[in-house]
Order: structure tokens, then sequence, then C-alpha cells
């Protein structure tokens, strides 16, 4: 048994007040001369910019602000650090947007979320009956604030289920594909986000004039719209993923994706649209949003290699030739798969192999016997066998 700490955020709209706007606009400016402190020392540890920039920020402000400033900042100048990484010319960061995120000092009573703003001098904001029902009998950790919105982030204990089998989930463009260890096999349509997307960058494709802060401007909103419609088809995608798994206590096993971007810049011989489609792939968001459901319910969660995962055949190992239709044909085994199915197999078996404390019947080793005898698999342990199915699928007896 072991416990994890699952956390969550609820989101709800507001009208700020005059006294809350200012308060935004003070905590913004503290951020921005930490970033600038943090560039100028060519500091980013949330310690080394402490020490740099605490004694420089307004004393009008309340010292828990100062702090959640410094914290914010901090997390600005490590994300660009990461951005100089790949691109010299990145421009420098700064907050744009009114914002307040703190973790120390409010209070939830009555209803009412209540701010300090000056030593014994409050704002309050109004929470609406869905926020409170989540929030009951649950530990509040932080409050973020914008002019319009509030986002509560809320967190509980939860004890992590002991894998009976795994749930590989491979992740596509147009589809999200599931395979379990017993064989079960389903797909989740994403076409629809798909053609979502193309149609917000054929709209903003047309815009014709020739200002960047117009630009930009519509461009975010346009950015928005697209968010409020693609996020419920993730939503519901991954709920169905996180539920099944939790019914079946099996765990879910993904594919570490890291550095995909670099696959569809330009100058790598692709078109433009190809690019535009492969780069609006939302496979991070939806990773995202299993991993922290997955942990809500205490389901556990396993990251294998991506490498040959859909190319390497899930029934014998040998490598696969392409086909057409999104099909396989294994020429050892002569078995034709489907691409998506064979890399969710393949991928759920990475979770029995390499998973932490995994079941021992997958727990294989290699063995050959004397005088160069043909290669043997056997089960660690001697516990458990295996036995072959009519289609040659590795099945436990």
């Amino acid at each position: 048994m072991r416990l994890v700490l699952a956390t969550k955020s609820i989101k709800q709209r507001y009208e700020a007040s005059s006294d809350l706007l200012r308060l935004l606009d003070d905590f913004r400016q503290m951020v921005n001369v930490c970033v600038a402190v943090g560039i100028e020392e060519n500091v980013s540890s949330l310690k080394s910019l402490s020490l740099k920039s605490y004694h420089r920020l307004s004393r009008d402000i309340l010292g828990y602000y100062r702090l959640c400033a410094i914290s914010t900042a901090t997390g600005i100048l490590h994300n660009h650090r990461k951005a100089m990484k790949k691109n010299l010319g990145t421009r420098l960061p700064y907050a744009k947007r009114r914002i307040l995120t703190t973790c120390y000092g409010f209070k939830i009573a009555d209803g009412l979320l209540r701010l300090p703003v000056k030593p014994r001098q409050y704002v309050y904001v109004k929470l609406n009956s869905h926020t409170l029902q989540v929030l009951s009998g649950l530990n509040v950790r932080s409050v973020t604030l914008t002019p319009n919105s509030l986002s509560i982030s809320y967190s509980k204990e939860t004890v992590e289920i002991e894998p009976e089998g795994y749930v590989g989930v491979d992740r596509n463009l147009d589809n999200l594909t599931i395979a379990s260890t017993d064989r079960t096999v389903r797909t989740f349509d994403l076409s629809q986000a798909t053609r979502v997307k193309a149609d917000y960058r054929h709209v903003k494709s047309q815009f014709q004039r020739n200002d960047a802060r117009i630009r930009t401007r519509v461009f975010f909103k346009y950015g928005e719209k697209q968010r409020r419609r693609v996020q419920p088809l993730l939503h519901k995608g991954s709920k169905n993923i996180v539920a099944e798994a939790k019914t079946k206590q099996y765990g879910i096993v993904m594919e570490r994706l890291t550095g995909i971007r670099r696959l569809y810049r330009r100058g790598n011989g692709q078109s433009r649209s190809y690019r535009a489609r492969m780069n609006g792939w939302s496979y991070g968001e939806l990773q995202r949003q299993i991993e922290y459901k997955a942990r809500w319910d205490g389901v556990r969660t396993i990251y294998v290699s991506a490498r040959n995962t859909t190319k390497r055949c899930s029934i014998c190992g040998y490598n696969t030739l392409e086909g057409t239709h999104r099909r396989l044909w294994c020429p050892k085994c002569g078995t034709i798969l489907d691409r998506d199915e064979n890399a969710a197999r393949n991928i759920a078996a990475g979770g029995l192999r390499f998973g932490p404390n995994g079941p021992p019947c997958e727990a294989m080793v290699e063995e050959r016997e004397p005088k160069n005898a043909t290669l043997i698999l056997k089960v660690d342990g001697g516990k458990l066998s295996q036995q072959t199915n009519d289609n040659n699928y590795p099945t436990k007896i």
C-alpha cells in the first residue's frame, strides 16, 4: 500500500472589485521585478532569487504576496531557460496580464473567499455552489485570480491500487486506442478535435490586418475558443480510460513522447499544412489529463519508451511491414495487425515487463540449453506458465 498526494483545481468566473484589481496589478509588477532581477543576476532557483529580489519589492505589499511573486517568477525563469536552449533568439519574458497567486493568507468561510489586502483589511469573492460542493472536506492548497476568473487548487491523499494488469494507451492524432492485458481493445474517436483545430487555422489564415498587436489579440481570442471546444473531447476520452482502469484495478501505461515537435519543423521536407496539423496534436494535454485523474483515483501510471511500439509485432516481437489502411503485416508469423491496436498492446506489455512490483508471470528471462540449443522463454520463478491460443496471442493460465 502506498499513499500518493493527488491535486486538482476548480475554476469559476467572478467580477473583481477595484481593490482586488489594484492588488492584481501590484502582484504583476512584483513578478516582473523578480523576473528582471533573475535575468540581470542570471539566477533561476527559488532560494537565489529570494535573496536577490526580496529587498527590492515594495514594502506596502504583504510579505506572503512577495514570496508568492518570487515563486511565480521562478517558474517563468525556468521556462525561459528551457526555451533559450532551443532558440537563442527567445524574447525576454514578462507577466503581461494581471494575476495573483497565493498559498497563504486566504480563508474560505460562509461561501466567501477572503483575501487580505492590507493588515486587517480584506476583500471578499463569492464562491458558487458547485465550487463549494467540490471543495467540501478537501485541503485547499492555493488560489489563483485573474480579473475575471478564479482557480482554486485542492488536494487529497489517495491509496494507490496495486495493479492486477495494465492498460496500454496509444495516443494518435485522430484517435485514442487502448489495449488491456486481458486482450480488450477500445478506440476513442478524436477526429472532431482535429477538425476544430483545422477550422480555426483556416479562420486565422484569412486575417489580413498587418498589425502585430491586433493580430495577437485576435489570435488569442480564437485560441481560447478552440480550447473551449477541444478540452471537453479530450476530457471525455481521458475520463473513460481512467474509469475503465479503476474498475478493473489495472494500471495505465503510456509512451514517453519527448522531442516529438522536432520532427515537424520547417526544413524537414514536409508541407506547411502537414506541419500545422501535427504540431496541433494535443498529446501532452491528453497525457496530463490522464495522469492527474489516475492519481486522484489511485491508479498507477507508468511510462515506457516509444521506440518501435508500432513497428514491433505484438505477437512474436518481429519487425512488421507497412500495409494499406493502417495495417501491418508480420513476415515471421504472418499476422495482419491494426497499427494502433498493435502499438497499444506493445505499450501494455512494456508496463508488465518494466512496472514496479509487476506480476511474476511477466518477469521473463532468457535461458539457453547447453550446446547451442534453441532459445527458451522461461517464467521467472517457475510459478506460472504461458500457453498460446489460436491467434498466437500469449495468455496466462
